[in-house]
Formats: C-alpha cells, sequence, structure tokens
C-alpha cells in the first residue's frame, strides 16, 4: 500500500470529532431521559414500565463504576453520585410497584446531563 491512499478527504474515514467517556456518558443519559420523558406524555404504563426499568439499568451501571477501584473522580464527588444513584433506583422501584411519578427522574438525569455539559451551577 503506498502513501497516497492515506491522502483521502477525512470524511471517509470518519469524524474528526472523537468522543469521551464523558460524550458516551452524555449519550446514554439522554437516550434513558428521553425514553422516560416520551413514557410520561404518552401515558403508556408498557413504556413507563420500559423507561423506568432503563433507568435503573442505567443507574445500577454508573454505581458499579462509580464504586470500582480505577475511578478517578474525587471521592466526595463519588460519594455523592452513589447516593444520588440509589436515590433513582429506589424512585424507579417506586413507579414500578405504587405508580409513583416519573418526573423526579426526569430531573436527575436532565441535571446529570447539564453536569456532564459543564453548566452547573454553584
Amino acid at each position: 500500500m503506498n502513501s497516497a491512499s492515506f491522502l483521502k478527504p477525512r470524511a471517509q474515514f470518519g469524524s474528526d470529532y472523537v468522543r469521551t467517556d464523558r460524550d458516551n456518558e452524555y449519550t446514554v443519559v439522554s437516550r434513558v431521559t428521553r425514553l422516560l420523558q416520551n413514557a410520561l406524555d404518552s401515558g403508556d404504563d408498557l413504556a413507563a414500565i420500559r423507561a423506568t426499568h432503563a433507568n435503573n439499568e442505567l443507574w445500577i451501571a454508573l454505581a458499579a463504576d462509580l464504586a470500582s477501584p480505577g475511578n478517578a473522580l474525587p471521592d466526595e464527588l463519588k460519594a455523592g453520585l452513589i447516593s444520588l444513584a440509589m436515590f433513582s433506583i429506589r424512585h424507579g422501584h417506586k413507579v414500578l410497584a405504587e405508580n409513583a411519578s416519573i418526573d423526579p427522574l426526569i430531573d436527575i438525569n436532565m441535571r446529570i446531563m447539564k453536569g456532564l455539559r459543564g453548566e452547573v451551577q454553584e
């Protein structure tokens, strides 16, 4: 193969943008939040169950990552996020068992998305 084959326009090889872990986390939280919002807007009980289940799975995965020894976030931030995960999971169970509102789950996820975008207010 000669070097000329690598001189193709960048568009042929993919995006100039490299996704970070933070970008990926934002995407996942955004997708789950959209499921929750769509379920709330539609009033569809089955959609609410599926969205709440997806949200619980998300927060379980986030809590596991936060608790892993390789997580480099500051301990105080990890503790706060793990507490938030526990609340979100508990509330998700209430949504499933007691028909509690999905609104708090959406609010938490929206705040996390703002934090991931760097829009945190002091």
